[in-house]
């Protein structure tokens, strides 16, 4: 089966995982600094894709501002900014089966790794569709410097103590995770990044 059809077969799979199985649990922030969140809820229940992308854009433009200066000075460490999948780095909520890149998400990934920032992602997503995602990066023009997807065994932890199980992985890799972009609570959440920056849901409507 081509990649594409891959695709294709995946896509209603990847919604339900992203809609059922990975529902957030409930968890006390941890975080080491406030998130930054740059939009608000959606009036009515809805939002547009326009509106989406015009909130995405304020949210992220602080990540650009901070990774410029946290990457400003020669260091020693290994940087990594984290990334959530599902309407944070992909559209997949209006774009469910071919779930193109966020421009202004590819933008900042973009800018990171140049500056010599690891870029690595943990979604909720199972293992098994890891092929289908890391062509869904790629193509969008993301490099994919690692990808954390849930094993069986994930399956029964709730999404907070999962994901940030999985960054303290990275840290355990030797890795100063500088700044973590989700556009759930459960994606930053539970500490172990500097500085995290919350991505619009609009009250669960993007999951």
């Amino acid at each position: 089966m081509s990649i594409k059809a891959q695709l294709v077969a995946t896509a209603a799979l990847t919604t339900a995982i992203t809609a059922g199985l990975a529902t957030p649990a409930v968890a006390a922030p941890a975080a080491p600094a406030a998130p930054v969140v740059a939009a608000a809820p959606a009036a009515g229940g809805a939002v547009t894709e326009q509106q989406w992308l015009a909130d995405v854009t304020a949210a992220v433009a602080p990540a650009r501002a901070y990774l410029e200066q946290r990457t400003a000075e020669p260091s020693d460490e290994k940087p990594a900014i984290v990334f959530d999948i599902d309407n944070t780095t992909l559209a997949t909520h209006f774009h469910p089966f071919t779930m193109p890149g966020m421009a202004p998400v590819v933008e900042l990934a973009q800018y990171a790794h140049s500056r010599g920032v690891a870029i690595i992602f943990v979604t909720a997503r199972v293992d098994f569709i890891e092929p289908v995602t890391r062509y869904s990066l790629e193509k969008a023009g993301y490099t994919v410097d690692e990808l954390h997807g849930r094993d069986l065994g994930d399956l029964f932890k709730p999404v907070q103590q999962y994901k940030t199980d999985e960054r303290t992985k990275v840290e355990n890799e030797g890795y100063t995770i500088i700044a973590s972009v989700g556009n759930n609570w459960t994606d930053l959440n539970g500490g172990h990044a500097e500085k995290t920056f919350k991505l619009p849901d609009y009250n669960g409507l993007l999951s």
